[in-house]
């Protein structure tokens, strides 16, 4: 689903139609934040500064300043929560709700076709049954994962992170070398979706054990009938992590691409960079 745009066209000469992008519509962004264990208070405007920095984004933020594996985000029961917004970013840490009805509610839009974003810690939310157990999709149990497209149960203690871009025809990864993080939590991989896409991996210390210590850390997703664009990853914990420009640049080409404004090249669609460009 891209972001309404208006492109005017015309004839220079015996050239044909040239279209110009000066008149291009900000991408409306909803940023859900709040929850347990992250700091979220300066995070979501980490975020907010950093995406309006590298894209033509206009972001919305919908936070709350509960820190518990419940928090009390006021999108919860709504189906429609995301009317009017062209991408709905998940950087809320929700691990205990786990109503079907309400995570449902919550993927309705993305059901719909709106493109959706997941950093870090939404990967552990709307957990349905045990997450350490693999889920099958189609169930309540998979109702997060299927739109996700990989399943993640949990994470060891904070070490720095080896990322390894592998993916080498991705926009979203053109262009990017490989580097090492702060300390930060690197998410297990219990299954991967057959819609995924992985874009990198990460490896703390000898990286060693499969499925907890080489995983995928960054990806794509197709999800629904609709093949929603859906990017993914887990890195995010630390605030060091979130402002560090090589992360924003990642995250931001992420939601390019999910709205369907990255070219081939790693770089905004016309229109789509800093300040429109």
């Amino acid at each position: 689903m891209k972001s309404s745009s208006f492109l005017a066209c015309f004839l220079v000469g015996s050239v044909p139609l040239i279209c110009s992008a000066a008149d291009a519509k900000p991408i409306r962004v909803l940023l859900l934040t709040g929850g347990c264990c992250h700091d979220y208070a300066h995070q979501k405007d980490i975020l907010k500064q950093g995406l309006e920095a590298r894209a033509n984004v206009e972001v919305t933020q919908i936070h709350t300043d509960d820190g518990s594996t419940h928090p009390n985000l006021p999108i919860y029961g709504k189906a429609d929560y995301a009317k009017g917004f062209d991408v709905v970013l998940h950087d809320e840490c929700a691990a205990d709700i786990n109503d079907p009805a309400v995570v449902t509610a919550v993927l309705k839009p993305h059901a719909d076709g709106i493109p959706g974003v997941n950093l870090h810690c939404a990967m552990h939310c709307y957990r349905i049954g045990d997450p350490n157990q693999a889920a099958t999709a189609g169930t309540p149990h998979a109702y997060w994962f299927d739109y996700l497209g990989l399943q993640s149960s949990g994470h060891g203690a904070q070490k720095p992170i080896s990322i390894s871009f592998t993916s080498s025809d991705s926009a979203i990864t053109r262009g990017f070398t490989n580097w090492t993080t702060v300390n930060e939590e690197l998410y297990n991989n219990i299954q991967i979706g057959p819609r995924t896409a992985p874009l990198a991996r990460g490896a703390q210390d000898d990286g060693k054990r499969p499925g907890q210590n080489n995983t995928v850390v960054a990806w794509t997703n197709e999800y629904g009938t609709n093949k929603t664009r859906v990017f993914s990853t887990t890195i995010g914990h630390n605030n060091e992590t979130v402002s560090d420009p090589r992360y924003l640049d990642l995250v931001a080409r992420g939601l390019l691409w999910a709205t369907g404004h990255l070219g081939r090249d790693g770089k905004p669609e016309a229109g789509y960079g800093p300040g429109g460009k």
